[in-house]
């Protein structure tokens, strides 16, 4: 066992332009951000995005480092379509797959358990298999004969993911109401990058909550990251809830204003111009 925490910035510094990223969380729900800005400082792009997207969909495409998506949506929960997803996706600026969000689950569990597929019944009468003409099916074997179609499964070069806590081995914990599939994330990719609002010892874990909130598993991490806040502006629950207000400066201020504003420097800039931004509407 060794300690695998580093920072954001090397943990993106792993990463190589063209390769498929996973990132974790679910719609605007803990999403590793700390992560996606340090993505978003460096020069990687040309990527395949696997995610239940959000605003880490949003900003990488509106700074156009995607090349093809597989998503089941892209919202920012409170705002029913990601705007700046929108806006790339209208212009045809990348690849879409777009499935049923029990087929991306089946997707990520193959790949999980390093398979080359799973039959699942969900597309099977739906236009999802024609937007998707490289979607299959397959039959039962048995008795039944039922046709499924055979998802095929989600590997993934890299995964982000962000949680409550983790401690410096790799273990990670969810605090909030929903796990979402951090965990397949992480176990579907070659590398999995866990950033955390706090990391603690081992023994802390589980001193105030269940053995089951230990969602990421050690053997599956290749490096942990303490990142305060990270998540923001998506929820991190119970620590913090989605910043409604900046979630909003987000969806309507010019991306490159955006951008410049807020993500031109590392992460203590972008704190600290987020606390600027707060000030002034006071």
């Amino acid at each position: 066992m060794r300690d695998k925490t580093m920072t954001a910035d090397e943990a993106v510094s792993r990463l190589a332009s063209g390769m498929t990223l996973g990132i974790g969380g679910w719609g605007s729900r803990r999403k590793p951000m700390a992560l996606v800005r340090a993505l978003l400082r460096s020069g990687i792009g040309d990527l395949t995005v696997v995610s239940y997207g959000g605003p880490d969909v949003g900003m990488l495409a509106a700074a156009g480092r995607i090349r093809k998506l597989v998503a089941a949506f892209v919202t920012l929960d409170s705002v029913p379509l990601e705007p700046h997803y929108r806006a790339a996706r209208e212009r045809g600026a990348f690849e879409l797959m777009e499935v049923d969000e029990g087929m991306f689950m089946w997707g990520l569990t193959a790949a999980a358990n390093r398979l080359p597929f799973l039959p699942v019944r969900a597309g099977i009468g739906s236009d999802v298999m024609r937007v998707n003409p490289g979607l299959r099916t397959v039959a039962s074997p048995y008795e039944d004969g039922e046709t499924f179609v055979a998802m095929p499964a989600l590997r993934l070069d890299a995964a982000l993911v962000h949680v409550n806590r983790a401690d410096r081995l790799g273990n990670g914990q969810y605090l909030g109401p929903d796990p979402y599939f951090d965990d397949l994330f992480c176990e579907a990719a070659d590398a999995a990058y866990v950033s955390c609002e706090r990391i603690v010892d081992t023994a802390e874990l589980t001193k105030a909550a269940a053995p089951q909130s230990l969602l990421v598993k050690r053997h599956v991490v290749t490096g942990v990251v303490e990142a305060p806040n990270g998540a923001h502006f998506t929820s991190c629950a119970p620590d913090y809830e989605r910043d409604e207000d900046f979630q909003k400066e987000y969806t309507t201020a010019p991306w490159p204003e955006f951008a410049e504003r807020f993500l031109g420097g590392d992460e203590q800039a972008y704190r600290s111009a987020v606390r600027a931004w707060q000030e002034g509407r006071r």
